[in-house]
């Protein structure tokens, strides 16, 4: 399920604010992490050569990651925006010398994290993002991250778009274990262009078309998806 050993970054989308890339291309997991650009004082949004603030989402580590990064501006703060996608966020927000930013619904992960960490507010850092709780249960403390102005959503785990996350032409999916009961409350009254993800490609278009079909679908889609799961794990 998880890659390990060499690490290849390869990214697999990008828009005028951010980008995502995967660690381990070929896992099963398809684990994406997620590069914000927050554009200074003058710069135009979406000039990437203006940016000069990065903000890291879940990250996974990769041999050329800092590389990558410099490219593109300087490291500001890393967030985790689920209680299990702990993942490399402590040693790059330590390497960068950056905190790594929780959210309230799971504040006790920052005794974890071998780095520096704060609490998510009501938005992260200046950059218009602001914390959308998704899931919050005794096993699974969920926040998003939406930014109106440009219709950017970033949803960690409830939806992908990984092969076992989606059945029959989905572009986006309900996790499995969410099928259900899909967090319509939480995502239905967002207006998305574009969604990330936190378990494959982002979809960068029509997000909100995506997003309701895929909140709508989910209970009927449910006993195919989890048929297609079993099959996928038998070992003929």
């Amino acid at each position: 399920m998880k890659g390990d050993g060499a690490t290849t970054l390869e990214a697999v989308g990008s828009f005028d604010g951010g980008a995502t890339w995967l660690a381990y291309p070929d896992e099963v997991m398809a684990r994406a992490s997620h590069v914000l650009f927050d554009p200074g004082d003058g710069a135009d949004e979406g000039a990437e050569s203006a940016t000069d603030d990065l903000w890291l989402v879940d990250p996974v580590d990769t041999d050329d990651l800092d590389e990558w990064l410099a490219e593109r501006g300087t490291v500001a703060g890393v967030v985790i925006l689920l209680d299990r996608h702990k993942r490399d966020a402590a040693r790059i927000a330590a390497r960068h010398d950056v905190p790594v930013h929780v959210p309230e619904q799971f504040a006790d992960v920052r005794e974890e994290l071998s780095a520096p960490t704060t609490l998510l507010g009501d938005e992260l850092g200046d950059t218009g993002y602001r914390p959308v709780p998704v899931v919050n249960r005794s096993f699974w403390h969920e926040v998003a991250l939406y930014r109106e102005r440009d219709g950017t959503l970033i949803v960690p785990e409830a939806v992908g778009t990984a092969e076992y996350f989606c059945v029959g032409g989905e572009r986006l999916g309900v996790h499995p274990a969410l099928r259900l009961f899909p967090p319509r409350s939480a995502l239905g009254n967002l207006d998305p262009e574009r969604v990330l993800v936190g378990h494959g490609a982002p979809v960068l278009e029509d997000g909100t078309a995506a997003l309701r079909e895929a909140l709508a679908a989910s209970r009927r889609g449910a006993p195919r998806l989890y048929a297609q799961s079993l099959r996928s794990a038998l070992p003929f």
